[in-house]
C-alpha cells in the first residue's frame, strides 16, 4: 500500500479546474506516494486519462463505490519499462 499525502474534495473545485488540478497534484507525488480524492460521481474519465498521461504508473484503487459519494486511492507505481515497450509509447509516438 502506498503513503496518502493528501485528499482532495472534487466536489469543491470548479469543473473546469478539476483534471488540472489533479494532474498536478499527481505529477507531484513521488513513487510509492497516493492522493486520494472524493467525488460525486464515478471519476472513469479520470482514470482513463491518467493512465493515457503515464501508462503503468497509476495505482486506481476503490476505496468507497457510490451512489452518492465515491473516495478513489491514487497512488504512483515505479514506471514499468516492460509495460512501455509494449505500447505505442515505446517509440516516443505518444508520449512527452
Amino acid at each position: 500500500m502506498t503513503a496518502v499525502v493528501a485528499e482532495i474534495d472534487v466536489r469543491t473545485i470548479p469543473p473546469y479546474e478539476r483534471h488540472a488540478q489533479i494532474f498536478g497534484r499527481f505529477d507531484a507525488l513521488a513513487e510509492g506516494e497516493s492522493l486520494v480524492i472524493v467525488n460525486d460521481h464515478n471519476p472513469t474519465p479520470l482514470h482513463m486519462q491518467l493512465e493515457s498521461r503515464t501508462p503503468g504508473q497509476v495505482r486506481w484503487t476503490y476505496l468507497m463505490s457510490g451512489p452518492d459519494l465515491w473516495r478513489v486511492q491514487i497512488g504512483k507505481q515505479p514506471l514499468d519499462r516492460a509495460a512501455m515497450e509494449d505500447s505505442c509509447c515505446s517509440g516516443g509516438a505518444c508520449c512527452g
